[in-house]
């Protein structure tokens, strides 16, 4: 992995963080505390206080790096340019699944990735109600709270995820709305970082978001990768490349490139 960053550091930076500015928010958000970006793109203050103080932390873990933030970025989006250059750069959702937390369900985690030259290096997936780190290092594997993740395995009858509406490309939704009862469904978490864990943890098989930021999904790009399987675009080019996102349609995940290749044919296929 290059650049060489110490996953401990980086991986209690995140529960300090939590600790200070997320938890304390958790079920107490006061009037004002919560506004929405965009219909149904919900803020809240812990998320962009969390952002904030993750930032000169990450900064001084690895000098020379940038950081892209999902608050910072939607106020200035030529942040994400940063995406394809040549320094190291932080992916953060400070809270990933804001509309679960803003509604008092546990179902949110704070996120990151390491890329560098549109390369995911690392990730960092944290419960800050139940304290689960999931930690991804390219070519090093994945673990959750320590404990090694097996590869994936082939499965007769997959079963995932499909969470898709009003983001993305105009049409997409329609057509996975009449094409659904293909595909054996899982109900989402509607917190991408809890699906992504949850394949790795063996409980479904693919998911499929029609959201595709990179602070979504960059972190469980590099979960996938590491335990054998497959992420890609549902146009274009199938790899997956953070830069690409504000042109790029949906994002499909596999335990597998067969599995990846079944489910997109069943959804975006000609017939």
């Amino acid at each position: 992995m290059h650049p060489r960053v110490n996953k401990e550091a980086v991986a209690d930076l995140i529960r300090e963080v939590a600790a200070a500015e997320i938890l304390p928010r958790f079920r107490n958000l006061k009037e004002g505390d919560t506004r929405q970006k965009s219909p149904g793109d919900f803020v809240t203050i812990a998320d962009e206080s969390a952002e904030l103080a993750l930032t000169p932390g990450l900064l001084a873990i690895l000098p020379g790096s940038v950081v892209v933030g999902e608050e910072a970025t939607a106020k200035n989006p030529d942040v994400m340019k940063a995406l394809a250059g040549t320094a190291p750069v932080w992916v953060v959702d400070p809270i990933d699944g804001t509309g679960n937390f803003a509604s008092g369900n546990e179902g949110f985690v704070s996120m990151l990735a390491l890329i560098q030259g549109d390369d995911v290096l690392a990730s960092w997936i944290f419960h800050p109600v139940t304290g689960q780190m999931t930690i991804a290092l390219k070519g090093e594997g994945v673990t959750i709270d320590g404990r090694e993740i097996a590869p994936f395995k082939p499965v007769a009858e997959p079963k995932g995820v499909l969470a898709y509406g009003s983001r993305g490309v105009p049409g997409i939704a329609e057509l996975v709305d009449q094409r659904r009862a293909r595909l054996n469904q899982v109900k989402s978490s509607r917190a991408a970082g809890i699906d992504y864990v949850r394949m790795a943890q063996g409980e479904i098989d693919f998911t499929y978001f029609s959201g595709i930021m990179p602070w979504d999904h960059a972190p469980g790009a590099m979960v996938i990768r590491e335990l054998g399987g497959h992420i890609g675009y549902i146009r274009g080019d199938e790899s997956y490349r953070p830069s690409q996102a504000l042109q790029a349609a949906g994002i499909l995940a596999a335990i597998s490139h067969d599995t990846w290749r079944d489910v997109h044919s069943k959804l975006f296929g000609e017939k």
